[in-house]
């Protein structure tokens, strides 16, 4: 019995390949010296935040990937901490997950956070700035928000980046930078 011909695939158009935008690290990621994607976001409280909220000032924007597990919470418990001084550095400090407000709300409460804690549950921001990558965790992989820092300057451009954050000590390395702004 003869075998039947396979259907022949067209070939794939030759599209020159997509630049990257000037403003962005060679990786994909935000780096030093982009301007800072603009946002809009609810965030705890019921209120909302947004990246004009901060003109003329330096902002932390720390990514973290779920409210109320061990390493967000030592993250945002060491920012807090810190609060007072990153105002004296011009600095404003606002953390993102995709957790709803609600939960946002409880994780601040419980841990009495002093920090904006602003809700992306679309991922338009996440994805805007980067964070949204493939983890692995046991063997899996998964879709995720990796722990990240940007130190926005008062022009509103990235002044420094942290694509990867290790908790311990992380607050504190974001301070200095801050104050060198």
């Amino acid at each position: 019995m003869a075998r039947k011909a396979r259907p022949v695939k067209p070939t794939a158009s030759k599209k020159p390949a997509k630049k990257p935008a000037p403003d962005k690290a060679s990786s994909g990621k935000l780096g030093p010296g982009a301007k800072a994607p603009n946002f809009s976001l609810p965030r705890d409280g019921g209120t909302s935040v947004s990246l004009a909220d901060f003109a003329g000032q330096n902002l932390v924007l720390y990514f973290y990937p779920r409210a109320d597990t061990p390493g967000c919470t030592k993250e945002a418990i060491d920012f807090s901490r810190l609060r007072a001084a990153f105002a004296k550095a011009n600095t404003q400090i606002v953390g993102v997950s995709a957790d709803p407000v609600p939960a946002q709300d409880k994780f601040k409460a419980k841990h009495k956070l002093s920090i904006a804690l602003a809700s992306d549950e679309k991922h338009r921001m996440i994805d805007d700035y980067g964070v949204w990558q493939e983890k692995s965790l046991y063997g899996r992989k998964f879709m995720g928000i990796v722990r990240a820092t940007f130190l926005i300057g008062p022009d509103q451009r990235i002044a420094k980046a942290w694509p990867k954050v290790s908790v311990d000590g992380h607050a504190e390395e974001v301070l200095a930078a801050a104050k060198e702004l």
